[in-house]
């Protein structure tokens, strides 16, 4: 009976820890998503502009039918995957060096590198891009070409932004493999590409894959970056940002905002059937 009494108890325990994350998972976060998708269904007052809460479908039909819509979807799902993919390229052999090649010392000071331009303020890195990248700027006076603003350096910009995103957990990963099985392969005669393919890569597939969730979300919901270094570049974020802030339509924002969230929760399905984030 004891026994039992010290289970309950450590299972009250439990419950009383977990209430509160909970509680503020319920009200602050799935409370905040369904309000956005009940206003996606109002409308707005066309001479005052305020928020009139009548069901109608308006809005929602706009996103789907309106072709500036469907082109800025995909731009933005397009650049996502593109920002998502230089940032395996580049994350992949730089966390293989960092795990399996470098020297203790230089592998800290990789881990430094990688992660100090999170300690960075947003704006400073994304002006500082803005500078690099002007046409007049550092690099036309080195090499003489600059991609200017635009969706170049939007690409550009967001891969820069969010690649620590994709190399911390891809070197998690590379450290989980033991050296031992790499030299197993090596010993039973496989070359270095087969070892890497079919020993490493399935190992290490499921910090890519988590990688890439923090990547892809970013870049799709990404504003400010747009804003600053995309020049005339429409893409979801800003069109809603402009649509709340400037055009005073939250309704029509809500039903904007509703693209990224299905197109997230469409990747992370993706995601889930690889069985990438079982192992994660």
């Amino acid at each position: 009976m004891p026994i039992a009494s010290a289970s309950l108890g450590r299972r009250i325990s439990l419950a009383l820890l977990l209430i509160p994350p909970l509680a503020w998972l319920v009200v602050a976060y799935l409370g905040s998503l369904a309000v956005l998708l009940v206003s996606a269904f109002w409308t707005t007052n066309a001479f005052t502009g305020a928020v009139v809460r009548t069901f109608t479908s308006d809005n929602v039909m706009r996103v789907l039918t309106e072709p500036v819509f469907r082109t800025a979807t995909a731009r933005t799902v397009s650049v996502a995957l593109v920002v998502t993919v230089l940032c395996i390229v580049l994350a992949v052999p730089l966390a293989f060096y960092m795990a399996k090649v470098a020297s203790p010392r230089v592998r800290l000071a990789l881990v430094v590198a990688v992660t100090t331009p999170l300690w960075a303020s947003y704006l400073v890195k994304a002006y500082a891009w803005r500078v690099l990248l002007s046409p007049e700027g550092p690099m036309s006076w080195a090499t003489g070409y600059s991609p200017g603003y635009g969706l170049t350096a939007t690409v550009v910009t967001l891969t820069y932004l969010w690649l620590p995103y994709m190399v911390i957990p891809v070197f998690a990963g590379f450290e989980r493999v033991p050296d031992s099985l790499i030299d197993a392969s090596s010993d039973l005669g496989a070359s270095d590409f087969a070892t890497l393919r079919m020993v490493v890569a399935p190992l290490v597939f499921p910090g890519i894959a988590a990688g890439s969730i923090f990547t892809f979300s970013l870049s799709l919901g990404d504003y400010i970056a747009v804003t600053i270094v995309g020049g005339k570049t429409q893409m979801l974020g800003n069109i809603i940002y402009g649509q709340l802030v400037t055009a005073n339509n939250q309704p029509l924002a809500a039903a904007l905002s509703i693209i990224p969230l299905v197109a997230i929760i469409a990747y992370l399905l993706a995601m889930r059937r690889t069985g990438a984030l079982e192992n994660v």
